[in-house]
């Protein structure tokens, strides 16, 4: 009896005691357009980078990449790997792509789709003003060996009924890929604010990380700064998720508002997570 109490104390210790780290960051970096002047690509894009290189986020999904700027950043961050495709198909539109360390996670599973009544072709969907895409990926750690689906969406801007259908297509496609149960984020720009109908939506299925985390670090409540130094942000329109699994626990919760000479690299402010992703080896 004695020896059957301890394996069962042991196979529960080695099944829920042990975790590991996992940082998440999502950023909206703002296409490439000439219009934006000093604000422009060419200006901004090396500090942009460099914030990227500083942070290190394990996996970062990316809003508003055209093709070259995807390229950039995949030319720039060499231990990292991207999936996805732009909205107009392949390498063509902007891009709701996944970056994620190479040396450290493998692509197990990958895709993107439309937000629209027929996602699996190019195309608008409701009343949205332009094509949108969600794209996402199974992740396997390379070393432990723990698995985790991300999920990288772009809601429209103007189309009220594309944002709640958009979104409710992205929890229906989770649903039906994630037979395993196994942990989910949900991140990106979704143009709505905290209490607006979208995001009561996600908050029926998913935990929103800024709500549960252990510990807020400095930043503003906003996340949309429009590239408005002096003045203080306080639309928040960019999310990480997180699914409903004890699995998961939020440490920390920041939106990352850095600036090199009164400039800030992009007209969103990535917000940026640590979670702590416990393994369930039975």
């Amino acid at each position: 009896m004695r020896n059957f109490i301890l394996i069962v104390f042991t196979v529960f210790f080695i099944s829920k005691g042990m975790s590991q780290e996992l940082s998440l960051m999502t950023y909206n970096i703002r296409l490439d357009i000439a219009s934006d002047g000093e604000n422009a690509w060419p200006n901004r894009k090396e500090f942009l980078v460099s914030q990227l290189q500083f942070y290190s986020p394990d996996i970062f999904g990316i809003q508003e990449g055209r093709p070259n700027q995807v390229a950039y950043i995949n030319k720039q961050l060499t231990a990292f790997s991207f999936i996805g495709e732009g909205r107009d198909g392949g390498d063509n539109g902007e891009y709701s792509a996944i970056f994620y360390n190479k040396k450290k996670y493998k692509m197990i599973e990958q895709g993107t789709f439309w937000l629209s009544e027929t996602p699996h072709e190019i195309g608008l969907g409701w009343d949205a003003a332009y094509p949108r895409v969600c794209t996402y990926g199974l992740f396997e750690n390379i070393k432990e060996g723990t698995r985790f689906w991300v999920f990288n969406t772009h809601l429209d801007h103007i189309g009220e009924i594309a944002r709640v259908e958009g979104l409710q297509l992205v929890l229906t496609k989770m649903k039906a890929l994630n037979t395993d149960e196994l942990p989910t984020f949900l991140m990106g720009d979704f143009n709505a604010e905290p209490t607006s109908n979208p995001i009561s939506i996600v908050k029926n299925e998913m935990r929103d990380s800024k709500e549960i985390a252990t510990e807020e670090l400095i930043g503003s409540v906003g996340t949309f700064n429009d590239f408005q130094y002096d003045e203080i942000s306080t639309q928040r329109i960019d999310y990480i998720f997180v699914s409903n699994t004890e699995t998961i626990e939020v440490k920390t919760y920041g939106v990352l508002n850095n600036s090199k000479d009164l400039k800030f690299p992009s007209d969103h402010f990535p917000v940026f997570v640590k979670i702590k992703l416990e393994k369930t080896y039975i």
